[in-house]
């Protein structure tokens, strides 16, 4: 800890000097910046392979938490910290996480075990929900991450970026919302500015999350960077059923509607709305079934003391956040063809750096 600090006092001492740099808007050279940093994840060999940070040294790393969930600490020379989170490794503990992918509501507490709950405000609509799995990872790193912030902040750093790629990009839309939401209870500093990439980040919530999400953040404060080729970005599998509209909606009154009409016109309404309706609500009760309370058994087994939430009715997962689409052409097909034994090659961090490189510059 005495190193951390001595470490986090020097930068703190640069920031004094430089002022505040972390500034909104998507910045590609910060971008490829931050791939960098999330790559030091990986084995010794995908290290080796990828350029190395510039701009950003390393700090700390946690231990391993939640689901195989872990998270670095990094910062530059101008009073700018990242954290920056793991995304899904190898091991079937953090594919848990991933396929644990029922919805709960966005506000609510988490059972984690048997003395400890998490209590999390990620959206005040009522009809808001998030993936349960990456919920759970977020609040097991979010005990690790809160105590380092606190201390960045004491040595002057205020400055944040949350990055995340793979799973800690789903799970950077979660902690982003969380942290904010602390910030609203001012139980942080309100003048932490954080900036967020979400980099080949699943969906991590419904409509709704999303719509608050974004107000949130959509002065520049937080991007979500996909590959146009990579699979991962269109998961989790999305039903959206008439339940998942707002209140003000034509399929609301659509029964009743249908009840007012003459016996033959009346069957043949109920039949089609029913044809139309009742197989995606069929498919979201399944949903929720197998990737809720069936793989919660496993969840439990990995997590003493879990105890299992009630899940909302919905699986209506959306793309979230301000989107920076990286093109796959004809040029990136050449260098990453799709591939039938390979489903990772549009995924990890060199096909993202390759076309990451083609952005434009400001």
């Amino acid at each position: 800890m005495k190193s951390l600090t001595t470490f986090l006092l020097l930068f703190a001492l640069s920031a004094t000097l430089f002022g505040q740099k972390l500034k909104p808007g998507f910045d590609k050279a910060e971008y490829i910046e931050l791939l960098k940093v999330s790559a030091q994840f990986g084995g010794p060999s995908y290290i080796s392979a990828f350029p190395k940070p510039q701009q950003y040294e390393f700090v700390y790393r946690s231990p391993i938490v939640g689901l195989e969930n872990m998270w670095d600490l990094w910062a530059n020379n101008q009073g700018v910290a990242v954290l920056s989170l793991r995304g899904t490794t190898a091991n079937s503990v953090s594919w848990l996480a991933n396929m644990y992918a029922a919805m709960v509501p966005a506000k609510g507490e988490l059972q984690l075990s048997e003395t400890d709950k998490f209590t999390y405000d990620l959206a005040s609509h009522p009809q808001a929900a998030v993936h349960v799995g990456w919920l759970i990872s977020t609040a097991f790193l979010a005990r690790d991450i809160l105590p380092r912030l606190d201390s960045c902040y004491k040595k002057g750093i205020k400055d944040v970026i949350i990055m995340g790629h793979s799973q800690g990009g789903a799970i950077a839309f979660l902690l982003t919302a969380y942290l904010k939401s602390l910030q609203k209870q001012a139980k942080l500093p309100a003048d932490i500015q954080f900036k967020t990439y979400c980099s080949a980040g699943p969906k991590p919530g419904n409509l709704y999350f999303a719509y608050e999400y974004e107000a949130a953040t959509q002065s520049g404060w937080a991007y979500n960077v996909v590959n146009s080729a990579d699979w991962v970005p269109e998961v989790p599998l999305t039903v959206q059923t008439v339940n998942d509209f707002n209140p003000t909606n034509p399929f609301a009154g659509a029964p009743a509607m249908i009840k007012k009409q003459k016996l033959i016109k009346r069957i043949a309404l109920k039949y089609a709305y029913n044809s139309l309706s009742k197989p995606s609500l069929k498919a979201q009760k399944n949903y929720q079934k197998y990737l809720g309370k069936i793989a919660s058994s496993t969840v439990r087994k990995n997590l003493n003391g879990y105890v299992p939430p009630e899940y909302y009715n919905s699986n209506d997962y959306v793309r979230t956040g301000n989107t920076i689409v990286l093109l796959a052409d004809s040029a990136y097909f050449q260098k990453y063809p799709d591939s039938k034994e390979n489903i990772f090659i549009h995924h990890f961090h060199p096909p993202y750096l390759n076309l990451a490189e083609k952005l434009p510059d400001k």
